[in-house]
């Protein structure tokens, strides 16, 4: 039978898809992740996509937030929170839990749910524990919503800088001397623990670097010159974590490199150098975010130097199996020697960062760094992969 003259359902109209802007979280980084949320809603091509902000506040509510990046700043030295975008007080959001849906819904107390709409993509700007750690990710994974950036096992890699080194280490990049105090040992014999640390220092020699092992953005992090400081580091690492790496100072200039999953596989950017701040002892928070010590791009290196720390920042992108994106942070030691000091799978994300900065010496702006991101997120499918 012909169909020629049957009624044709009208054809429905394609939708742009919609990418959620998920920031804030429980981390000591909190606010450095409403900045980076700031620069992305800023960036995203609205005539492409549809764009839905949310926060997660320092308690861990989601929140709808105000689609307002000009209030994502930090202002007079002060951080912004979620709190202060949040919509309610109370009301929360609640992405789906089962694979196939992605109906992302609202709720306050008293009121009848509200839904927001179907979810495509995730774009989760979060820094540190509850977020860039694995956490995040593996909630997304439960409910089949594809997300930017490295999964579970990659984040969490990512995140801890112990377990970081040893997946470095068994790929045969070279680590800088560490050692790492877990929880445990402080709570079965604090004395020994702390001997621990000395005696590495008597091996290692002074400056040392006392880190919470899992954060970042240099918060928590003191370098300590002699005994006399080892006790206060010590408290204000584990007040982030209460697993605290130490590290040995390394001369050298520190190198950094991005690396961006193109369609055939991850490439690098230009790399750049952070030059010793004048004001610092050395690239702490208020040196990258308060006072903004710039970086130089490309770094002033050799094109032999500048090859082979490429090379390095995909290897360290492979070794930990990440997606997406990751800034390679190295010391260029004084025998011209290249050693990783971390990776970040969520760095710094706002227009001063390094990471962006990279990219822009390398022919790519924000905007379209933003929108690589993001297509390289829905090419991807979720669960194992």
């Amino acid at each position: 039978m012909s169909t020629e003259n049957l009624p044709q359902s009208p054809e429905q109209p394609s939708r742009k898809p919609r990418v959620a802007v998920v920031f804030g979280g429980r981390s000591s980084e909190h606010g450095i992740s409403v900045v980076t949320a700031g620069a992305v809603l800023r960036a995203i091509d609205r005539t492409k996509y549809d764009v839905l902000p949310i926060g997660i506040t320092q308690d861990g509510r989601w929140a709808l937030t105000a689609d307002e990046p000009g209030r994502m700043a930090i202002v007079d030295r002060r951080q912004p929170s979620v709190e202060q975008l949040a919509e309610s007080t109370e009301g929360g959001v609640v992405l789906p839990v089962e694979p196939g849906n992605r109906e992302v819904v609202y709720s306050e107390p008293g009121s009848v749910p509200k839904a927001l709409g179907e979810v495509d993509v995730v774009f989760p700007v979060l820094h540190g524990p509850y977020g860039e750690d694995g956490t995040l990710q593996g909630l997304l994974e439960l409910s089949g919503v594809p997300y930017v950036g490295s999964g579970v096992l990659s984040s969490a890699v990512g995140q801890d800088k112990e377990y970081m080194k040893r997946v470095f280490t068994s790929f045969g990049l070279k680590v800088g001397p560490y050692v790492v105090i877990r929880p445990r040992e402080w709570e079965r014999d604090e004395s020994a623990a702390r001997r621990k640390i000395v005696d590495f220092a008597g091996e290692h020699g002074w400056p040392l670097f006392v880190k919470p092992a899992r954060a970042g953005s240099s918060i928590g992090i003191t370098k300590v010159d002699d005994l006399s400081g080892l006790d206060e580091a010590i408290a204000e690492a584990r007040r982030h974590d209460p697993k605290i790496l130490v590290e040995a100072a390394l001369r050298g200039r520190e190198i950094e490199c991005g690396v961006l999953e193109f369609e055939d596989g991850p490439r690098a950017s230009v790399p750049a150098e952070i030059p010793p701040p004048e004001a610092h002892a050395y690239y702490d928070f208020e040196a990258k975010y308060i006072d903004s010590t710039p970086g130089v791009v490309p770094a002033p290196l050799t094109e032999e130097e500048t090859a082979e720390v490429q090379r390095l920042a995909v290897e360290a992108f492979e070794a930990a199996s990440c997606e997406g994106l990751v800034r390679a942070d190295f010391f260029l030691t004084e025998d011209g020697e290249f050693v990783i000091n971390e990776i970040n799978t969520m760095p710094g994300f706002t227009p001063i960062s390094m990471y962006p900065q990279m990219w822009q010496a390398s022919g790519i702006s924000y905007p379209e760094l933003v929108d690589r991101l993001v297509q390289a997120a829905l090419r991807r499918s979720t669960g194992l992969r």
